[in-house]
């Protein structure tokens, strides 16, 4: 059985030091793809904006800067507010959004309790599909002596 953990919630699209508009967000785990996470951003167009890195990454973000390239994520404070501040880059343009840093550590919390940190990998079942291949896999007879 696969678990979900989302949270909607209102992140602020940097335009300037001074100005920022909000926008509407869903954060998305899912344990089925244990090493990601993944932003909804709703900017009322018909499609929403979607994108995927690794947990990690925020994980990390959340306490110092972490990142390079198309995502980075670092905390910092704006009128003595704890933010995580999002900077997302690709071809069609840059943003920077800024994060409520408790409610986005709140949720990460529930994510880390979904799938701690270090097991995402047997969500996969990656042993168990090995080993049934392995079973099935025919055995040559000309094989002697563990030689094949």
């Amino acid at each position: 059985m696969h678990t979900v953990v989302e949270r909607e919630l209102e992140l602020k699209l940097v335009l300037s030091p001074e100005q920022s508009v909000p926008v509407p967000a869903r954060l998305t785990y899912r344990t089925a793809d244990p090493y990601a996470v993944h932003i909804t951003f709703h900017i009322g167009s018909e499609h929403p904006v979607d994108w995927a890195f690794a947990r990690e990454l925020l994980v990390e973000g959340v306490f110092r800067p972490s990142g390079h390239g198309d995502v980075r994520i670092w905390p910092t404070k704006v009128d003595e507010r704890s933010v995580i501040l999002i900077a997302l880059t690709s071809p069609d343009g840059d943003a920077l959004l800024e994060a409520p840093a408790a409610q986005v550590a709140a949720w990460l919390e529930r994510t880390l309790r979904a799938v701690p940190p270090g097991t995402e990998a047997e969500r996969f079942g990656i042993d168990d599909v090995l080993a049934e291949l392995l079973a099935a896999a025919p055995q040559r007879e000309d094989a002697q002596d563990g030689e094949a």
